[in-house]
């Protein structure tokens, strides 16, 4: 049986910017030994690193320290900050701090860690390991509790996967978080209001390592991996142009999820105009395709247009034969009012197609927050008839163009910053 104690390390006197804080730990714990594990709060390695912001307010700071807004209810955010962390308020405190100012995360939470354990293991000779913590709250669950930001010289996660249990069923996806671990057990002797800042985890040494290790970073999830990636302010920027798309098939349940997104949008009189076609097989598609392919050949040489033109301006069109599936949105007006005027009526019809243009946008950031890529095209509004009777529809179904759905074969270029102070005017 493995013997684990924790103690709390009482006492220490405040820590201000150029605090010794290698010096300060060394001579608090005097019985510190090889394979003991120190466990500091960021706020004072924040202090001894001068992490002091003048700030005319606590929401000024956060602007600065953060690069995502993820949520906000009220005045609570939850942001990403540049180190790669989500939290509450950019980890930014204005408590036990001079009026005026704020302390923000250490700049380099790693860092901040490996320098610590080298300076403490030069002054007593041992081999210990160093976490760094700040509070995090979960989503899923009530309460926060302390995690590692950052660490030296500890094994930050036990991969399990690949071994077996004891009823020799495979592990798959066990990875435990040893240094979040770590940080909330200390928390539970350190607390929040006691002002014992560092804890000693001794009984552990097997978690010590030589080397000082990828640090707690290595715990931050990729972007790529992270299936909760958005958050409701990302949401509606998720949606981005998709014109080529992975050898990949699309999840239908994917689909059904988004167009359920897509009957939330708001509609006149209490109607539901929206009707999805959605083209699954390969043969609905091709049939589609080189009926609206024929139409607009024949368009195109209406219009003059030569062969090689004609040719060239196909080849730029084959987006939707990219897709693995297509989605062709149709509008019904069965509920529209009738009126004597045209006036009126090309009102009653705007309204529609407003709601129309709703629906799919909903359908489009549904499918872009359960990581798809999509493209609305206008193609199929140039020959609503074709495409009607390719697709055997009804004939009340109007389409609104097409929509090609699939996994992105690559991720998409950064969004260009768009100003728009010449496009808004408020009264």
């Amino acid at each position: 049986m493995t013997t684990v104690t924790i103690a709390g390390v009482p006492g220490l006197p405040e820590v201000t910017a150029g605090t010794d804080l290698a010096e300060l730990l060394a001579a608090a714990v005097p019985d510190l030994a090889d394979g003991d594990i120190l466990v500091v709060t960021s706020k004072i390695v924040s202090k001894a690193e001068g992490r002091l912001a003048e700030a005319d307010s606590r929401e000024q700071a956060i602007d600065q320290e953060m690069v995502r807004l993820v949520a906000q209810r009220g005045p609570a955010r939850i942001v990403e900050t540049r180190h790669g962390l989500v939290l509450a308020a950019a980890g930014v405190d204005n408590s036990n701090t001079p009026p005026g100012t704020v302390i923000l995360l250490p700049e380099d939470p790693d860092a901040s860690a490996r320098r610590l354990r080298k300076d403490v293991a030069e002054r007593r000779g041992v081999r210990i390991g160093v976490i760094v913590t700040d509070t995090l709250g979960r989503p899923w669950r009530m309460g926060q509790t302390d995690a590692a930001i950052g660490a030296a010289g500890v094994l930050t996660a036990q991969d399990l996967r690949g071994l077996t249990d004891t009823y020799g069923n495979p592990l798959e996806v066990t990875l435990t978080a040893v240094a979040d671990e770590l940080a909330g057990a200390a928390d539970l002797v350190k607390g929040k209001l006691t002002g014992v800042p560092v804890a000693v985890v001794r009984g552990l040494s097997a978690l010590v390592t030589d080397e000082d290790g990828p640090g707690a970073a290595a715990l931050i999830r990729p972007s790529e991996e992270d299936m909760f990636r958005y958050g409701s302010a990302d949401v509606p920027l998720a949606r981005r142009t998709v014109r080529e798309f992975a050898d990949r098939p699309v999840d239908a349940g994917a689909v059904r999820r988004a167009i359920d997104a897509a009957f939330t949008a708001p509609a006149p009189h209490h109607s539901v105009p929206w009707r999805f076609a959605v083209l699954e097989s390969a043969a609905s598609r091709q049939e589609l395709l080189d009926a609206m392919l024929r139409a607009w050949q024949d368009d195109l040489a209406a219009d003059g247009k030569g062969s090689d033109e004609i040719a060239r301006r196909v080849r730029r069109g084959d987006v939707l034969r990219r897709a693995p599936l297509i989605i062709v949105p149709c509008l019904v007006t069965e509920a529209a009012h009738a009126y004597p005027d045209a006036r009126r009526s090309a009102a009653e019809r705007a309204m529609f197609l407003v709601a129309m243009g709703a629906g799919v946008q909903n359908l489009l950031v549904s499918l872009a927050a359960q990581g798809l890529g999509s493209c609305w095209v206008s193609s199929t509004l140039f020959c609503r008839e074709v495409a009607v009777s390719a697709l055997r529809l009804p004939a009340d179904w109007e389409p609104m163009g097409a929509v090609g759905v699939g996994w992105p074969a690559a991720p998409p270029p950064p969004r260009p910053d768009r100003d728009s102070s010449g496009l808004v005017r408020y009264l």
